[in-house]
């Protein structure tokens, strides 16, 4: 139940379903039912944190990746959602130190492209832009066809002063889209939840900074 569960979330959030809002419910009756058979398996306790971090829950998406991870210390994608709720809520000191754990849990993971971009972003919403770009670079080697990657990058390269490779990288983003988030700020404002207003002012300060830099009109 709850791997079907995860299987509809998962749907849901890479957007391949025409039918989000029955998927999500049926997804919640499935892993409620999950855990109310086994409340101390970890996995269902991971797939209730994802239906309410896809609901913007985020306290209570953060308690459920906890107690998946005091059952199973090796779920290194509790990790990784743990790590992206503690961003969005505010906690951006605690956010590198869960995907460093998680790398060194599992250094070959398929998808550890995400965890390195997940550092990258960090690190150039603190304005550490050399750093940012380090990891970031690691990203784009890993998983060349992520847009996020190539926006990321594109704005730590307009702020470094590099104009050029940031120019190269929006034309990626916005080509690797499968929408039009990167034609404008305005557009990829509104296509997610950036966080609290903290992490929203950090954005503000460096993202959405490094994109205008590196030509993305505000309209």
């Amino acid at each position: 139940m709850s791997l079907l569960a995860h299987a509809l979330v998962r749907r849901v959030d890479s957007n391949m379903t025409d039918s989000a809002a029955a998927d999500m419910a049926r997804a919640n009756g499935l892993v409620d039912r999950a855990l109310a058979t086994s409340p101390r398996s970890g996995h269902p306790h991971h797939v209730k944190g994802m239906v309410w971090e896809m609901q913007h829950r985020l306290e209570e998406a953060i308690l459920e990746y906890e107690t998946s991870l005091s059952v199973n210390r090796n779920s290194v994608w509790s990790l990784h959602h743990l790590a992206l709720c503690k961003l969005l809520v505010g906690s951006i000191e605690e956010v590198i130190p869960l995907y460093q754990q998680a790398i060194r849990l599992s250094p070959r993971e398929p998808r550890i492209g995400w965890w390195y971009r997940a550092i990258g972003a960090v690190h150039l919403l603190q304005s550490r832009i050399n750093e940012a770009i380090v990891w970031l670079e690691k990203a784009r080697n890993d998983i060349p066809a992520v847009a996020a990657v190539r926006s990321n990058l594109a704005s730590a390269y307009a702020l470094k002063g590099e104009t050029e490779r940031a120019a190269a990288e929006l034309t990626e983003a916005r080509r690797l889209s499968g929408d039009d988030r990167y034609s404008s700020i305005t557009r990829l404002r509104a296509a997610r939840y950036f966080g609290v207003p903290k992490i929203q002012a950090l954005h503000e300060a460096t993202y959405f900074a490094g994109l205008r830099l590196a030509g993305m009109p505000e309209e």
